[in-house]
């Protein structure tokens, strides 16, 4: 009896299964985005993306980094394609990317309109605060063809976060500390309740005395005394590069927590990314708010 091939029904298989389906997320631009296969070529014009993709085992794929990507050492020594809101359009077009991922909102817009309008397929994504974050990297999971790391990457920071969380609470007890975060010393701009470090700020024990529901906002210094916070923290970093120590500013001198030494100088990579390090962000914050919590905890 001659025996039919196993390649004739793996080909038959393959024909009623059809071809394989594309892989499609919705942006926070309100853009549909589907791929029939994971980008081989792509970039990130964005650090927390580039760190959550390396995370997720997919920093292989990337074949440019912006100016200030360099955090990741997988793609340091790829060639740089300028600011993340500000990409050189024609040389990222040059390296014929699959998937371009970057960060939306409207600071960005006119370098992303004009990879759409050449063809390049854009994902962007603005992740206001910890949920945010979540789903934004279940999304990137989905387009990089690894959902399973990345809902397991998604529950560990959730379940790190929430450990904080739950540590924080026994130094709360019924007033949580008053916090002010300096996003830039000059104009001085702070973080108001409608973004990530809000929610850091919280899942520390603390509370953001600003109640503005910006992500980011222009403060006068004479408001700013008046709250008279009781923890200070100042970001360093590409927005605020090299802040004078709050001793040394006139509009900073007079607060309590200047005096009292409750400042903290923090990484804006780590505060302020919505990527992979918001835990250690919650936990160095909490540490600092209420350090009798976590003697002996490493």
């Amino acid at each position: 009896m001659r025996r039919t091939p196993l390649v004739f029904f793996v080909l038959a298989a393959a024909l009623v299964a059809g071809p394989a389906r594309a892989a499609c997320v919705t942006d926070d631009t309100g853009t549909r985005v589907c791929l029939d296969a994971p980008p081989r070529r792509a970039v990130s014009l964005y650090g927390a993306f580039t760190e959550t993709l390396a995370a997720l085992g997919a920093a292989d794929t990337l074949v440019a980094r912006t100016k200030n990507d360099d955090s990741v050492p997988a793609v340091a020594k790829l060639p740089q394609v300028g600011t993340g809101l500000r990409p050189n359009v024609e040389y990222l077009l040059a390296l014929r990317p699959e998937l371009v991922v970057a960060r939306g909102g409207k600071a960005g817009r006119e370098a992303l309109d004009a990879l759409r309008a050449r063809g390049v397929k854009v994902a962007a994504f603005d992740p206001g605060g910890l949920t945010d974050l979540y789903a934004t990297i279940e999304r990137l999971g989905v387009l990089w063809g690894k959902e399973a790391e990345a809902r397991a990457l998604a529950e560990k920071l959730r379940g790190d976060v929430a450990r904080v969380e739950k540590r924080a609470q026994a130094g709360v007890g019924g007033r949580r500390l008053r916090v002010v975060y300096e996003v830039r010393a000059e104009p001085l701009t702070v973080a108001g309740s409608g973004g990530l470090v809000d929610d850091l700020i919280a899942a520390a024990g603390g509370e953001n005395a600003v109640k503005n529901p910006k992500k980011i906002l222009s403060f006068d210094p004479e408001a700013l005394l008046r709250l008279d916070p009781d923890v200070y923290v100042i970001q360093t970093g590409p927005m605020n590069p090299n802040p004078a120590p709050p001793g040394d500013r006139a509009t900073l001198r007079p607060l309590r927590a200047v005096k009292q030494g409750r400042v903290l100088n923090v990484d804006e990579d780590l505060f302020a990314r919505p990527g992979p390090h918001v835990a250690e962000a919650a936990e160095t914050l909490s540490r600092f708010l209420y350090p009798e919590l976590w003697v002996g905890k490493k």
